[in-house]
């Protein structure tokens, strides 16, 4: 009986070593399951140790990651089959976690982190060092031996998720993407990356529904922000972006049968440096998508080369369209409260499709001056729209 009860007692010392319980909810400690903060030893399955017993759990959950550098290889967290669902697991990440040194372990997984089919799920804090500054030296070496690159973090056809307070240095590629998702909000989030680092976009959000950003600082080599086909709900305030792309709806219409983007507000952001301001792109090639329902609202434009573009001739190299002609169908823009200094002479450029031309634009308090020694220009092809209040350059509509 004696030995019986010592063998449960070591057992349930055990068990408690491994998990903390508080007011309800359950911690699984990801060192005490076996990582290493040393950033050499892959702790990989202590990570996803912590995620299943954290899913198989019948009260709300959280994942803690104390301070120290973990490696981690490929991560996938499948949230399909979770006990826990609706109840809520929470990553709390006091430390840095670094991608394996050799782009190539994870340049071709797709993304480095995922989620995927996951509900209620927050992560707060932490640093994700993607280390992919090895990878876009390959890719500038033209070698054809170069992975596409990993995404940072990715959540795919997950609900109810907040990404708060995370860092994103040097990704091999997106840092962070939603696709497929409902009700996502990112706040505090940091993105860094150098300026010339290839298709490291900031966040990017497609087939998705509600999401927000807020209070974020991004600067990265590509889009600080991009907006793919079936979008709709977006709300983005107070970003700071740069170096980078801007903020970028597209590129829209590369397939023919291609859900549209709707109703998005993007305020509140500084631009600086940064080659275009708020830009919508599309391919030059037929396609049913749409754009319906953008709010551009109080921007600053800080020496930025395109503040404000349309470009419906979207098409590297001449190659792939066919008929040059986007079926994009673009309208009920605004851009409102606008100002700032463009390093080139145009700096609203509106080149709409011939087929489908731009209806419903309205410029309302654009005040944007060239950097260089003569005025600023606006240019407008297919543009069908209104301005008002005080408009610099002279409007074009």
């Amino acid at each position: 009986m004696k030995m019986e009860y010592v063998a449960m007692t070591l057992l349930l010392s055990t068990f408690l070593l491994h998990q903390s319980v508080a007011n309800g909810v359950t911690t699984y400690n990801v060192v005490n399951l076996g990582a290493k903060p040393d950033g050499k030893t892959d702790s990989t399955k202590a990570f996803l140790s912590a995620w299943a017993s954290a899913c198989a759990s019948e009260s709300p959950a959280t994942i803690y990651v104390p301070p120290g550098t973990y490696l981690i290889g490929k991560a996938y967290f499948q949230g399909d089959h979770c006990s826990n669902t609706g109840k809520g697991i929470t990553f709390r990440i006091d430390g840095t976690l670094v991608a394996p040194s050799d782009y190539g372990d994870v340049g071709n997984a797709g993304s480095w982190i995922k989620f995927e089919k996951v509900s209620e799920v927050s992560i707060y804090g932490g640093v994700l060092d993607g280390r992919g500054s090895a990878l876009w030296a390959c890719k500038a070496s033209s070698s054809d031996n170069c992975p596409i690159g990993a995404t940072t973090l990715a959540f795919y056809n997950s609900n109810n998720v907040v990404i708060n307070g995370v860092t994103s240095v040097n990704s091999q590629k997106f840092h962070i993407a939603i696709d497929g998702c409902q009700n996502v909000k990112l706040q505090g989030t940091k993105v860094s990356a150098s300026g010339k680092s290839p298709n490291t976009d900031g966040i990017h959000i497609q087939m998705s529904s509600g999401v927000t950003v807020l209070n974020s600082r991004i600067a990265t080599g590509d889009d600080c922000i991009s907006i793919g086909p079936g979008s709709s709900n977006l709300w983005i305030e107070n970003v700071a972006c740069g170096p980078g792309h801007g903020i970028s709806i597209g590129s829209l219409g590369w397939e023919l049968q291609e859900p549209g983007v709707q109703n998005v507000t993007v305020k509140t952001v500084t631009f600086t440096s940064t080659s275009n301001g708020v830009r919508i792109k599309t391919w030059g090639r037929p396609s049913k998508a749409f754009v319906d329902g953008v709010v551009f609202q109080h921007l600053v434009m800080l020496n930025v080369q395109n503040p404000i573009l349309i470009d419906q001739n979207y098409c590297p190299h001449n190659n792939n369209c066919p008929t040059q002609n986007s079926g994009v169908k673009i309208k009920d823009v605004t851009y409102q409260d606008i100002h700032g200094t463009s390093a080139t002479k145009v700096a609203v450029k509106l080149s709409c499709s011939k087929k489908n031309p731009c209806s419903g634009i309205k410029l309302d308090d654009v005040n944007l001056s060239y950097a260089g020694h003569s005025p600023a220009e606006a240019s407008c092809v297919n543009a069908e729209g209104t301005s008002s209040g005080l408009i610099v350059p002279t409007s074009c509509l």
